[in-house]
């Protein structure tokens, strides 16, 4: 009875934990969908751009802080204060009736959003045996990939039956949901000093560091970039000299020490600027050379993430029984296939060539990101999971933010030396390859890593996170 309690509460933690996790993914695709509208009837056009960047701004600024601090606190505390504030900013942006108040609402949602993924798989480190981390793991990303393919039809749905403030009403009762789950069934299981020793400067010169590059990226002026990307480069350079110093460093450079944190970091930045940077442009490839419609360029996206959640689910369980490496190198391959058959789409490519080029690229990245993740977990110990998950989201995170503008520059370029669309675009996954190419490297660094080589096994109710009765 009492394990059946046990499992019980344990499966409820995860079903929480999982709400939190579509509604961190779901964003991302369900407002491009209804900016139109909201342009329409706020105005303040220009602004358009600054409704993505300044979400991307907080969320990714905001990730390492709450890695540290979900190891100085509980993740069970940063996940709620998290999600409080995810959908305190939800339900501002729902209420905005201007831009400018829709953008500051934003700027909160990000804020809140930047715990929810990385404080979630540290979670799942708190319920689960290391054998059964990484089939959940392989879950999640599952899930990422189907909220990925509904986003842009429920925003459809309801800016044309609602109104665009229901985009962000519809994230409060999941929300709720989830935060009364774990404020009710999950317990931290470790002990935490009650006067922790908190990193201030290294937090600030990190947040600095990350708003300035990433403001470089998504500015439009030469001068802009160069400054703001120079000054970046600075902070993260003084970032880096106080962490030599602090007591209890924000991020402990020791850990890039650690094959699974620092070359699958490295793995993890290059695949997200292949796979986001050249993907992004699918969309517009079936738009202006095949002439399909908006609707028809994002049903052909839905093989692709159909097959990725496939591959994710299936990696999840294979991490068990093989190394990280064994999972992650024909992986690649299998995605490094894909962006070459990619590249040669010219107007002359039908629908059937195209969604089968989709589904070999999603069976081969579906399972990168689980491993990836797994292995940044389950290779360090329990006070520092959450500074290796949050790390590992922090660098794929820039990686495809980095990637989008970078592979957008090399269309441009290429487009003003006279190319067709077709013909650029394939200068753009021939990059994403030699982008693969260098994950595949970092891939191979990791050497024999395993998922159950890092720690004993132990049974199911000795690490659950839930409060025994």
């Amino acid at each position: 009875m009492e394990m059946e309690k046990e499992k019980r509460r344990v499966d409820l933690v995860t079903g929480g934990v999982l709400m939190g996790l579509v509604l961190s993914s779901l964003d991302q695709t369900i407002v491009s969908t209804a900016m139109p509208t909201i342009t329409k009837e706020l105005g303040g056009l220009s602004l358009y751009s600054w409704v993505f960047a300044i979400y991307m701004l907080t969320s990714t600024t905001s990730m390492p802080i709450y890695g540290k601090m979900a190891d100085l606190f509980g993740p069970r505390k940063m996940y709620l204060i998290g999600l409080f504030l995810f959908l305190s900013g939800s339900l501002l942006c729902g209420m905005a009736n201007s831009m400018t108040g829709l953008i500051a609402a934003r700027g909160i949602q990000g804020l809140g959003a930047g715990a929810l993924m990385p404080v979630a798989f540290i979670i799942v480190g708190e319920l689960y045996p290391p054998e059964k981390r990484g089939k959940f793991q392989g879950l999640f990303g599952a899930v990422f990939a189907i909220t990925s393919i509904l986003g842009p039809t429920i925003g459809g749905i309801i800016v044309e039956h609602l109104s665009w403030g229901w985009i962000f009403f519809i994230n409060l009762p999941i929300g709720i949901a989830s935060i009364l789950i774990i404020a009710l069934a999950f317990r931290d299981q470790r002990q935490y000093d009650k006067k922790p020793v908190i990193d201030w400067y290294g937090a600030t010169s990190l947040s600095t560091a990350i708003i300035l590059i990433l403001l470089s990226l998504v500015m439009e002026s030469r001068e802009y970039k160069i400054g703001l990307g120079g000054a970046g480069i600075l902070f993260l350079g003084l970032f880096i000299w106080i962490e030599t110093k602090a007591k209890e460093p924000l991020l402990p450079l020791s850990l890039f020490r650690i094959p699974a944190i620092g070359y699958g970091n490295l793995a993890g930045f290059f695949v997200s600027a292949a796979l986001f940077g050249a993907i992004a442009y699918i969309p517009l490839f079936v738009q202006e050379v095949r002439g399909a419609s908006p609707s028809e360029a994002g049903f052909l996206l839905v093989p692709l993430m159909l097959s990725a959640a496939i591959s994710s689910t299936l990696g999840g369980r294979w991490m068990a029984k093989a190394s990280f490496r064994a999972i992650l190198i024909p992986s690649l391959l299998i995605m490094a296939t894909g962006f070459f058959l990619l590249s040669t789409m010219d107007v002359g490519t039908t629908n059937t060539q195209l969604v089968s080029y989709l589904i070999v690229t999603g069976l081969g990245m579906g399972t990168i990101y689980p491993a990836l993740g797994t292995a940044a977990h389950s290779a360090v110990k329990p006070q520092d999971r959450g500074v290796a998950m949050s790390t590992s989201q922090l660098f794929r995170s820039i990686g495809g933010t980095i990637g989008v503008s970078v592979l957008g520059s090399i269309v441009e370029w290429r487009m003003r030396e006279g190319l067709v669309f077709s013909e650029a675009l394939h200068d753009v996954f021939i990059t994403g390859l030699f982008l693969i190419g260098i994950s595949l490297i970092a891939s191979i660094r990791l050497g024999n890593t395993r998922l159950l080589d890092k720690e004993p096994r132990h049974s199911h109710s000795s690490n659950s996170g839930v409060p025994k009765q």
